[in-house]
């Protein structure tokens, strides 16, 4: 599901680092560690900024697998109790599922470090980001990403004007493959406070609402289905606006084939959630795994993560310690949902996974009658 760039240094790069840290993780003779996260680019910065460093301060013999996504894997594990991971990189929706199906150890907020100013964990994560199963690690967002044309004299900067054809005339792009952010950019849009956002969608006539506002711009849709798609749109000017994750903005400004300026974003409402790291159930080596999620969620980690992938740090304390992307020499901080926060919207995963369905038949229905 991940995608970042990862240039053809490194790719080779990071294909040393994993087989120099495969042969480092056989010399050594500590406790044995196996964070289960994702491959690329996301992965290399986990191994240069958690993994490799905790080995190296702890004397375990801290070592990465490549996950690919969903609980299947882990229940197997846990049902079985074989456990090939000890840590595992989390996205939100699969963190919730996880935990709600008694897959993950219970983590105490309480446990974690301070920051840097001796704030308490738990004041110092973004809301959210520490639940009774996992500790958030990372942030993502859906944001507006805005072609880089001129509309005279006004420049959007609201998520509202997304919605407003006049001022700022042209298509926009939507993910079609899920309800999920949508619907709730929709309401939000349409004057819903962000606490009442869920409970609106809980209701037939909600889901209703916020299809009516996406049906205010009849003939100035377009729908994508993957980010490919999207990216040559807004570089060709037949889109103005695309609703899209922040990190595939930093990608396509990034990206070798980008051209001219770049993409301004509209943080206004950003929809976002978190990778979270969860400690399988029963797991013999959990005390070890916390270790590792403590030393991993402190700010000096957090920061230095954010440094290479465009994902914000969850706990604020770590943004001063975000600094230059070592490979392509790239500001970090203007792309990270952490750094742009004044008006960010929570997703609730929770509900999602208990009326996702329910919502998918009628986003379903409703695209059916669209042209």
């Amino acid at each position: 599901m991940k995608k970042w760039i990862v240039l053809a240094a490194s790719a080779a790069v990071l294909a040393s680092v994993v087989v120099l840290f495969g042969y480092l993780g056989m010399m050594r003779h500590g406790p044995r560690l196996i964070v289960a996260t994702w491959d690329g680019t996301y992965g290399r910065a986990q191994i240069t900024t958690q993994i490799a460093p905790f080995a190296r301060t702890s004397g375990s013999d801290a070592v990465f697998a490549v996950y690919d996504g969903g609980t299947r894997e882990l229940a197997r594990q846990v049902a079985a109790q074989r456990y090939a991971w000890d840590v595992i990189d989390l996205e939100m929706p699969d963190a919730v599922a996880a935990c709600a199906e008694g897959l993950l150890e219970p983590i105490d907020a309480a446990a974690l470090p301070a920051g840097p100013d001796g704030k308490p964990a738990a004041e110092d994560f973004v809301p959210g980001a520490i639940g009774p199963c996992w500790v958030a690690s990372a942030v993502y967002s859906q944001v507006i990403a805005v072609a880089p044309i001129h509309f005279g004299d006004a420049t959007p900067s609201t998520l509202a004007d997304f919605f407003d054809l006049t001022r700022f005339p042209g298509k926009r792009a939507l993910n079609r493959l899920s309800p999920k952010l949508n619907l709730e950019m929709a309401l939000l849009a349409d004057g819903v406070a962000p606490k009442d956002v869920y409970a609106e969608l809980s209701t037939p006539q909600g889901v209703a609402r916020a299809l009516g506002k996406l049906e205010t711009l009849h003939g100035h849709l377009v729908w994508y289905s993957n980010l490919d798609e999207v990216k040559k749109m807004l570089q060709d000017g037949s889109i103005v606006f695309a609703s899209m994750p922040n990190w595939a903005v930093f990608d396509t400004d990034n990206g070798e084939h980008w051209l001219g300026p770049k993409l301004n974003i509209i943080w206004d409402r950003q929809l976002y959630e978190v990778e979270a790291f969860g400690i399988p159930k029963g797991d013999p080596r959990r005390k070890l795994a916390m270790d590792f999620i403590r030393f991993a969620t402190e700010s000096k980690s957090l920061g230095g993560m954010a440094s290479w992938v465009a994902y914000g740090p969850a706990r604020l304390s770590a943004l001063p310690l975000v600094g230059i992307n070592p490979d392509l020499k790239v500001a970090m901080t203007p792309y990270l949902p952490t750094a742009h926060f004044g008006t960010a919207f929570a997703v609730d995963d929770g509900w999602w996974r208990l009326h996702g369905a329910d919502a998918e038949v009628l986003w379903q229905a409703w695209l059916a009658k669209e042209p």
